[in-house]
C-alpha cells in the first residue's frame, strides 16, 4: 500500500538522508538524492518509458521539485551506467544547472555527452574506473565493477560520517561474462568486512529463483536461428545493449551476412561503442541501408530499434508498413530484449503485426534469444551474506520486486525492523549504524510531451484517453437570454461516437426541455446552461450507448 504523505524534520548535522525520486516502484527513472550536512549527491538520472494509458506522452521524468530551489548544493550526478533509465533525464536535470559534475565509466560519460550534444549541451564530466575513489564535500565514492547488460557499469560505495552506504545500480552476477568483467565480489567481501550500513541492491529479478543465465549462451541460438533464416533477418533490442549487438555481429560473420544499423540511437550508440573499442567490428560487416538495397536479401541482418514495441521506432512501423524495409514471408524477426511491465499489449501488438505480414518472430517465449541484465534471487542471496549489510532499502523493482527483494534480505539475515519498503519520495535517515523513515514525499510524473515538460497534467491525460476510447461530442445552441429560449440549434457534431449524427435526433428535445426549465428557475448565464446541456447528454449516452464521451457543450447568447 501506499505510504501516507507526512513531511521529514529538519536533518541533524551527521546524518545522511536518502530520498529516491524515482525508481522504487517502478521499472524506470531511476534517481537517488542523498544530504550530508546541506550537500546534495544525486546517483543516476532516467527516464521512465510511457504506458498505452499516457497517450501522447514522450517520456517520464523524475519529479526534481524536491531539489529545485536546492542545485548550488549539488555537488555532482553519479551515473552508474548508461542506459537511458539511469541517464535519460541528464539534460532535463542539467537546465536547472548546467554546470553539475558528471561521473561515471567512460562508455557511461560517452553516451550522456552525445546525448547532451543533441540538447546543445557541454557538460563537466569526471571519468572514473572500477578501484578509484573521489571526494565531493562530505561524500568519500569508492567505484566497483558490476556485470551488467552493458558494458562499464559501476556500483558505488558512498562514505560519510553517517556511515557507508552501497549503491548497486544495475548488476548481475554473470560468471562467464563476454567481456571478461565480473562483478567484483572480493570488493564487495571487503565492504562487508568494513561494514555496510545502508544496501540499496537492484530489486528488478527479485522474484526470479536461482541465477540468471550466461549471456554467451544467447550467442549460438542466435547463430542458429540466422543460419535457419531464408531472407532477410531483423534483430531488435535496445540501443544501448552492446553485448547483444556483438553477438548478433558475430552471428552474422558466421552466415556471411553484412549488418545494417537502424534507428538514430542504435547507430550513435554502437558508433560511440566502437570508436571506444567496446564493440568489435570486423571491417566491411557493418554496411548502409544504400549499399544493402544492392545485396541479396539472405546476405543482410538489420539491427534495430523498438524491442518494446514503441510506435515511432524502426520495428513498429514496420509491422505497420511505414517503414523502407517491407517484412515479408522468410523474414524472420527477433526480438532480443525483455518486455519492460507495462509494454507487453504494444510488443504482443507489433509481433502479430509482423507475424501477418508473413516473418518468422522469435522471441524470448519461444527462443533463449536474450538474458537479463539482472541478479536472480540466488545471485541477490550471495551479496546479502557477503555483505551482512545493517540496513536494507530495495530500489529499482516494481513493489512485488521490492518485496521479494526484501524477503531474500530477511531469510539471510537482516533484521526485519532494519528492511525497508518505500517508494519514490520515501525519506530515509542514516544516523548511528540505524536507517529509519522520517518521511514519505508527494513525487509525481513529469512528463515531456513533444518540446514540452512538465506542462502535460494526469487531468490531460485523462481527457486524451476518453478522446480516444470513448470519442467527443460538441453540441452548439443559441440562446435568448432574456427568455432562454433557444433561437439556433441545437447542433450536435461528433466524432469517434457515431458516423452518422441523426443519431443525436431523439435528444434534442429533452436540451431544449432541459434550457426551458432551467430559464423558468431564473437561470441565465451560460455557464448554467451548458451544465445542463451536459448533464443531460451524458445521461442520455450513458443510458443509450453505456458510453463516456467527452462531452463540449456551447451556449451563444443571441
Amino acid at each position: 500500500m501506499p505510504n501516507e504523505l507526512f513531511d521529514p524534520p529538519a536533518l541533524e548535522h551527521g546524518t545522511l538522508r536518502v530520498v529516491p525520486l524515482g525508481g522504487v516502484g517502478e521499472i524506470g527513472r531511476n534517481m537517488t538524492v542523498y544530504e550530508l550536512n546541506g550537500k546534495l549527491l544525486i546517483v543516476d538520472c532516467g527516464v521512465l518509458f510511457p504506458e498505452e494509458t499516457q497517450p501522447g506522452v514522450d517520456l517520464i521524468l523524475p519529479d526534481f521539485s524536491y531539489i529545485r530551489d536546492r542545485m548550488d548544493d549539488v555537488l555532482a550526478i553519479v551515473l552508474t551506467h548508461g542506459h537511458e533509465d539511469h541517464i535519460g533525464a541528464v539534460p532535463y536535470l542539467l537546465r536547472l544547472k548546467q554546470d553539475i559534475p558528471l561521473v561515471g565509466s567512460g562508455l557511461t560519460l560517452a553516451l550522456i555527452e552525445a546525448k547532451l550534444k543533441e540538447h546543445r549541451m557541454q557538460p563537466y564530466t569526471l571519468q572514473v574506473k572500477e578501484g578509484d575513489k573521489e571526494q565531493f564535500g562530505p561524500y568519500e565514492l569508492e567505484f566497483v565493477a558490476v556485470n551488467h547488460s552493458i558494458p562499464d557499469a559501476l556500483a558505488v560505495a558512498i562514505r560519510s560520517e553517517a556511515g557507508v552506504v552501497l549503491h548497486t545500480g544495475d548488476f548481475k552476477m554473470d560468471q562467464l561474462p563476454l567481456d571478461g568483467r565480473l562483478t567484483d565480489l572480493r570488493a564487495f567481501a571487503r565492504l562487508g568486512e568494513e561494514g555496510v550500513d545502508l544496501f540499496l541492491p537492484d530489486s528488478t529479478n527479485a522474484d526470479v529463483p536461482g541465477f540468471t543465465p550466461l549471456e554467451r549462451e544467447i550467442g549460438p541460438v542466435l547463430e542458429s536461428v540466422i543460419h535457419r533464416s531464408k531472407r532477410r533477418v531483423i534483430v531488435a533490442s535496445f540501443s544501448s545493449h552492446v553485448h547483444r549487438v556483438q553477438q548478433v555481429i558475430d552471428a552474422a560473420v558466421a552466415n556471411n551476412r553484412h549488418v545494417v544499423l537502424m534507428g538514430r540511437s542504435m547507430v550513435r550508440n554502437m558508433g560511440i561503442a566502437s570508436e571506444l573499442g567496446y564493440l568489435d567490428v570486423p571491417e566491411g560487416v557493418i554496411i548502409d541501408a544504400k549499399k544493402a538495397a544492392d545485396l541479396p536479401d539472405d546476405r543482410l541482418v538489420y539491427m534495430s530499434t523498438g524491442s518494446q514495441g514503441e510506435p515511432m521506432a524502426v520495428l513498429a512501423r514496420m509491422a505497420n508498413l511505414e517503414h523502407q524495409i517491407e517484412v515479408g514471408p522468410g523474414d524472420t524477426v527477433i526480438l532480443a530484449s525483455s518486455l519492460i511491465p507495462g509494454n507487453e499489449n504494444a510488443v504482443y501488438r507489433v509481433i502479430d503485426g509482423l507475424t501477418k505480414l508473413g516473418a518468422k518472430v522469435v522471441h524470448k517465449g519461444n527462443a533463449k534469444v536474450h538474458v537479463s541484465g539482472h541478479a536472480a534471487a540466488g545471485e541477490l542471496l550471495y551479496c546479502y551474506n557477503i555483505l551482512q549489510p545493517k540496513n536494507v532499502f530495495p530500489v529499482h523493482g516494481e513493489y512485488r520486486h521490492l518485496v521479494a527483494n526484501a524477503n531474500l534480505a530477511i531469510d539471510s539475515g537482516v533484521d526485519a525492523h532494519r528492511t525497508i519498503l518505500g517508494e519514490d519520495g520515501t525519506v530515509i535517515d542514516l544516523k548511528d549504524g540505524i536507517a529509519r523513515v522520517v518521511g514519505q514525499l508527494d513525487i509525481g510524473y513529469v512528463y515531456v510531451d513533444g518540446s514540452s515538460v512538465g506542462e502535460i497534467t494526469d487531468n490531460d491525460l485523462k481527457d486524451r484517453r476518453i478522446l480516444a476510447e470513448e470519442g467527443f461530442i460538441s453540441i452548439i445552441v443559441v440562446v435568448d437570454p432574456a427568455t432562454g429560449k433557444i433561437i439556433v440549434g441545437p447542433e450536435i457534431h461528433a466524432k469517434g461516437f457515431a458516423e452518422d449524427d441523426a443519431v443525436f435526433d431523439e435528444i434534442k428535445p429533452a436540451i431544449a426541455k432541459g434550457l426551458q426549465e432551467a430559464a423558468h428557475n431564473g437561470v441565465r448565464d451560460t455557464h448554467s446552461l451548458q451544465q445542463v446541456i451536459r448533464r443531460t447528454v451524458g445521461q442520455w449516452v450513458s443510458k443509450s450507448y453505456r458510453r463516456r464521451p467527452m462531452i463540449i457543450p456551447l451556449v451563444i447568447e443571441a
